[in-house]
């Protein structure tokens, strides 16, 4: 059975002239015969690519760590002295401009547009501001209005309800026709659809009702227009990867005749900053894992730290994360390396061996571990050690046991699954993907997050946190490896890994077609954002900015494995190419 949001394929035509396919609605599916290219290895955490995608940017790395010494004294040139001035006044106007917009309808689209931009960052307390006056959210505003407040409030960690909707639906409960007369309307409640919730019955119909008459409507709309509509379609904007629409943005909206000049000027200024700010820290990335030396011990194991930085990038795209992007990277990098040893190197033995090891976290295990083990428990040991330690100096914490704790369910999960492919057992679905959602990293990265971010931590949510994993940490994990199979089964399987959840859907549904068991993984995946949409609608324990995490994580999931030429998915190496090494034209 085909999911609620599953669309037929329409063609469409980009700038540069060339005609691809919107398949699956809204996330387009890669086909079993053309499945996301990928060597015979295959990473559990966020970054399971082919070990040759981006070969290219990564020699551009190393000339940066070359060309790159001090960090502070690239910081503090003449000309960088200049851009902060020019950047410092620019905000000012900015500034000005937020605060003398008046018009409803205006304001929020100005409040999009910053932040589309890249550049809200700047402005969280003023948006804030002026999401929630109390003048907002006047009885005459329009259909467009209502849906651009209603999705900026629930983006920003507003809880609106969605009975705003209400005085736009008929006595079905349906909306009405009249309400929606322009493309511009149809659009906005389209994008605000998807910060639904499970239950919010008037989001399902409003995504079932735009999704259908913005179909129609792309033959009769102008260029511009149409790619409007088929980007949303293909991808909606709550599902897109923070830094990469911030690029593509920005290059579209100095084609908008209405633009403002000094937004435009401001987001590229800040965007060729902060990659200026990525390549540092790439760099440093790069010295700290040539110096662990775990490739040159461990020939069999990923040498991969600029995909790891791609993804601590996608989590926290802020530039104030700048210490904890590279803290992040370097578990990621860590964590390849011990899924190698599980996955391609590591005798069943062995993998006991180290198992135990890891639950005891002693330095003396190592004595018990064959040799080319020892560097990667070592490695491990030291660099949680010294998170800990920077936890410490920054945020007077002892986080230890909360770390440790992440490494060993990690650990134990991965035996799990050498357990079933040395048993020959297969897994049912839910096993599959709860155990799966563990060796994918998540509750790894989300509680080193938690810990190194300092935000909002309590000595009520550090107990909760060390008694059971956070929901949202489990639906943002599923939505991952989910998505990590949709791009990655068909390797897998000829690999002889235990079957993914592809296969297993199709055998408990008694599905004989791989393309409808994709379809099912889809649904999966729509039914588990509605999930995660709900903390920004329910008060949790936790801050804001760790639940901004766990949709990142969601979102440069998909980003990542669901890459392809000539969409918004374009391949991996494109994404870092545009990100670390080609600054914007100003």
């Amino acid at each position: 059975m085909s999911s609620p949001f599953y669309i037929n394929s329409l063609s469409k035509t980009t700038k540069g002239g060339f005609t691809s396919n919107i398949g699956q609605h809204p996330w387009r599916l890669l086909s079993s015969s053309s499945p996301c290219k990928s060597s015979s290895r295959v990473c559990r955490f966020m970054v399971s690519l082919p070990r040759a995608t981006i070969a290219m940017p990564l020699t551009h790395a190393n000339n940066f760590l070359l060309a790159n010494g001090d960090k502070t004294k690239a910081n503090s040139s003449p000309e960088v002295d200049v851009l902060h001035s020019r950047i410092d006044e620019l905000n000012q106007k900015t500034r000005k401009v937020l605060m003398a917009t008046s018009n409803p309808k205006m304001k929020m689209k100005l409040l999009d547009t910053i932040q589309r931009l890249g550049i809200g960052y700047s402005y969280d307390e003023e948006i804030i501001h002026k999401l929630i006056d109390p003048d907002e959210g006047q009885l005459d505003d329009d259909l467009c209005t209502v849906a651009l407040r209603f999705r900026l409030q629930r983006t920003n960690g507003l809880h609106t309800n969605s009975d705003v909707f209400g005085p736009f639906l008929d006595a079905n409960g349906k909306f009405k026709e009249s309400s929606i007369q322009d493309i511009e309307t149809m659009l906005s409640l389209f994008e605000a659809s998807y910060l639904g919730a499970n239950g919010e019955d008037i989001l399902s119909h409003a995504k079932e009702f735009t999704t259908i008459h913005l179909m129609k409507s792309v033959p009769q709309l102008t260029p511009t227009q149409r790619e409007d509509v088929l980007h949303s379609l293909e991808l909606p904007r709550h599902l897109r990867m923070a830094r990469l629409e911030s690029r593509r943005y920005i290059e579209e909206y100095g084609n908008e005749s209405d633009h403002i000049p000094i937004l435009l000027e401001l987001a590229k200024l800040e965007y060729n900053q902060v990659q200026s700010l990525h390549q540092m820290e790439l760099a440093e990335i790069t010295r700290w894992w040539r110096h662990l030396g775990l490739v040159t011990k461990l020939t069999f194991a990923r040498d991969r730290p600029l995909e790891c930085f791609l993804w601590s990038v996608g989590l926290l795209p802020e530039s104030k994360y700048s210490a904890i992007r590279i803290e992040l990277a370097k578990t990621i990098s860590i964590l390849l390396v011990i899924d190698d040893i599980f996955d391609t190197y590591g005798s069943y033995d062995d993998l006991v061996l180290f198992t135990k090891a890891i639950q005891r976290w002693d330095l003396n295990e190592m004595e018990h571990l064959p040799e080319y083990m020892k560097i990667c428990y070592m490695a491990l040991y030291n660099t949680t050690n010294e998170i800990c330690f920077e936890v410490l100096k920054k945020h007077g914490l002892s986080v230890l046991p909360f770390l440790r704790k992440t490494w060993i369910d990690m650990v134990e999960a991965f035996m799990v699954e050498a357990e079933w492919r040395n048993g020959g057992n297969t897994p049912n679905l839910k096993e599959y993907i709860e155990n799966g959602v563990t060796t994918a990293g998540t509750y790894m990265a989300m509680v080193h997050l938690f810990f190194l971010m300092g935000e909002g931590v309590t000595i009520e949510n550090m107990r909760t946190l060390h008694d059971s994993y956070p929901s949202f940490f489990s639906v943002a994990g599923t939505i991952l490896r989910l998505w990590d199979d949709l791009g990655t089964s068909k390797e897998e399987q000829e690999r002889g890994d235990v079957e993914s959840s592809i296969q297993l859907v199709m055998k408990e549904k008694n599905i004989t077609s791989e393309e409808e068991g994709r379809k099912q993984i889809l649904h999966l995946i729509h039914t588990s954002w509605k999930e995660l949409n709900a903390t920004l609608v329910t008060p949790d324990a936790l801050p804001l900015s760790i639940i901004k995490v766990a949709l990142n994580m969601s979102r440069a999931s998909q980003v990542i494995y669901q890459h392809d030429q000539d969409t918004y998915f374009s391949g991996v190496d494109d994404h870092v190419k545009y990100l670390f090494f080609t600054p914007i034209d100003m």
